[in-house]
This record gives structure tokens, C-alpha cells and sequence, in this order.
């Protein structure tokens, strides 16, 4: 009988079966959400997993701005902005301007100089503030385009595929390309364009910068030093020195950086996916590189692709290029 009645107290079998089947999605999930946390930023450019940043996305006179509250990246952006007033002030001061005085030099030269500059710092902000694609808390999915969408196993929200999640910002965005501390911004598809400009510019600014700096004592004549101020006078070697150097560093890093993004274009790949090597394992069609730059830059004409100060305008491409990511 006590047999009996310790059987008969045993929960039943469809009972056990469902409480080890929920101890064991809540491990698993677990152990996912731990994994998560722990793996590393597939570009190793999360240099602090335990230092979140704070996004904010704030709406000024009818313009979204995508604001990322990170110390980490307004370092990296300060960095980049040190560099660039730093050419902008002392190279005209110290080359440009005593040279057009003393009629060596044109005034076009100085004024693509500050285009150039201009454009730079313009493409800077413009990418740092601008939203990178981030997708919506209740996304309105068409009819249409259902099979196309996945769910994330992060954030538990539905997002296209070749979406990613930020393990940095802590959401999921289009077609992410990669986090960039540079700009205190994610790449993805709403600001890749930009991105795109700012390499580009930072290039051609750097290159313009250093042939300036070689011009000055190999090509242009000698200046008289009267009507210089006593501090560019005294540190004009050391002033050259800087810029040289800060350019060749600036011009090494950004034009590996651009042959890269330029490459991804081309085979309409971004940088994720290169990383997880999921391209090779799914097929499509290859699409002409007209196409692929026109869906970065959201526009067919191709000299607005160089023109930062306009909005874009996204063209509408199906889902099923994409891959899973």
C-alpha cells in the first residue's frame, strides 16, 4: 500500500515531460543570452562589452537625429575632428595663404582646399547623426514580404533579413554593415552613403594635404618670412611634421577602409556577412554595380553620389536578394 500511494502521488508522465521541456528552453535561453553577451563584436570594434551606450533618437525641425550617448566614441569622433581642424587652420595658415600672397599659387587652390574640408566634416556629422537604419518595436510587415522577415534571436523582434543586431547600440538595423566608433554610429543602410563620403573626402583631403606639404619645400620658392606671425615662424618645421604625419596615417587607414566598402558594393556583401562567410552558402543573383550604388546612395544620378547636404530618398528593392545573416 505504501507503494501504491507513493505511485499515486508521483505527478503524471505528459507533466514531467512539459516542466523538463520548459527548464530546458529556460537553459537554453539562458545560455544563448549569455553567449550573446560574451561574444565578441565580429569587427573587434567593441572595445568595452560591459560600457553600453545610451541612443536617443531625437526630431529637430523636421529632421531625425540618431543620438548615441557612448564616451568611447565621442573619444574615437574627437580624434577625427582634432585631425581635421587641425589641417584646416594651419595649412592655409602656414602654406595657402603666404603663397597666394606672394602670387605662387591661385586662389582656386584655396578654395577646393575648404570645399574639400567642408565636405569632410559635413559627411562626419552628418553620418554620425543621421539614423542608420534602426527598425521599429512593431514593424508593419507587408503582405508580400512576410517570408523575407526573420525573427531576432536577441532584442525578439521581427526585422528583414540582412538586418543585424548591434551588440553595441542594442538593436537591430538594416542591412548593418558594422558599428564604426570613427563616427559614434552604426553603418547600415539609411547612412552607409554617407559613410561612403566621408571616406571618400577624408581621402582627397588627406592626399591634397600632404601634396601641399611637399610642394612647400620642394617645388614652391622660398617665402619671406617678414609677414608671418612669430609662432608659425618659430614651429613651421614642426607644424609641417604633424600634418605630414597625421595625413599619412589619415591616408593609409581611410583608403584601406574605402577599397573595402567599395569592394562590398561591388558584390553587394557588407562587412558582417564577409565575416560570417554566409554569402558562399546561398546563391543569388549578381546584381550590375550601377544598381548597387544607386540603392546605397538612393539615387540614379550620379553626381548627387558626391553631394552630402541632400536627404535620401531610399528606392524601393525587394527583399528576396537578401541572405540570412
Amino acid at each position: 500500500m505504501s507503494v501504491l500511494g507513493a505511485w499515486s502521488r508521483l505527478p503524471p508522465a505528459g507533466a514531467g515531460i512539459c516542466a523538463c521541456s520548459a527548464v530546458g528552453l529556460a537553459a537554453r535561453q539562458s545560455a544563448a543570452a549569455l553567449r550573446n553577451q560574451l561574444r565578441p563584436d565580429p569587427l573587434g570594434l567593441s572595445f568595452c562589452p560591459f560600457v553600453k551606450p545610451i541612443v536617443f533618437n531625437l526630431y529637430a525641425m523636421g529632421l531625425q537625429i540618431h543620438f548615441v550617448v557612448d564616451p568611447q566614441g565621442w573619444c574615437c569622433m574627437g580624434i577625427i575632428i582634432f585631425v581635421w581642424l587641425y589641417n584646416t587652420v594651419f595649412i592655409p595658415k602656414v602654406i595657402l595663404f603666404p603663397h597666394y600672397e606672394e602670387g605662387h599659387i591661385s586662389a582656386v587652390a584655396i578654395l577646393c582646399y575648404y570645399l574639400c574640408s567642408l565636405f569632410c566634416i559635413v559627411s562626419l556629422l552628418r553620418s554620425s547623426v543621421a539614423d542608420p537604419g534602426k527598425l521599429l518595436e512593431n514593424p508593419k510587415i507587408p503582405l508580400t514580404e512576410r517570408e523575407f522577415w526573420e525573427l531576432c534571436n536577441k532584442c525578439n523582434m521581427m526585422r528583414p533579413k540582412r538586418s543585424h543586431h548591434c551588440s553595441r547600440c542594442g538593436h537591430c538595423v538594416r542591412r548593418m554593415d558594422h558599428h564604426c566608433p570613427w563616427i559614434n554610429n552604426c553603418v547600415g543602410e539609411d547612412n552607409h552613403w554617407l559613410f561612403l563620403q566621408l571616406c571618400f573626402y577624408t581621402q582627397l583631403l588627406s592626399s591634397y594635404t600632404l601634396i601641399l606639404d611637399f610642394c612647400h619645400y620642394y617645388y614652391f620658392l622660398p617665402l619671406k618670412k617678414t609677414n608671418w606671425d612669430f609662432f608659425v615662424f618659430r614651429h613651421e618645421l614642426a607644424l609641417i611634421r604633424i600634418s605630414t604625419f597625421m595625413g599619412l596615417v589619415i591616408l593609409g587607414g581611410i583608403s584601406g577602409l574605402f577599397y573595402t566598402q567599395l569592394m562590398g558594393i561591388f558584390t553587394d556583401t557588407t562587412s558582417i556577412e564577409k565575416m560570417s562567410n554566409c554569402c558562399e552558402e546561398i546563391s543569388r543573383p549578381r546584381k550590375p554595380w550601377q544598381q548597387t550604388f544607386s540603392e546605397v546612395f538612393g539615387t540614379r544620378w550620379k553626381i548627387l553620389w558626391f553631394i552630402p547636404f541632400r536627404q535620401r530618398q531610399p528606392l524601393r528593392v525587394p527583399y528576396h536578394f537578401a541572405n540570412h545573416v
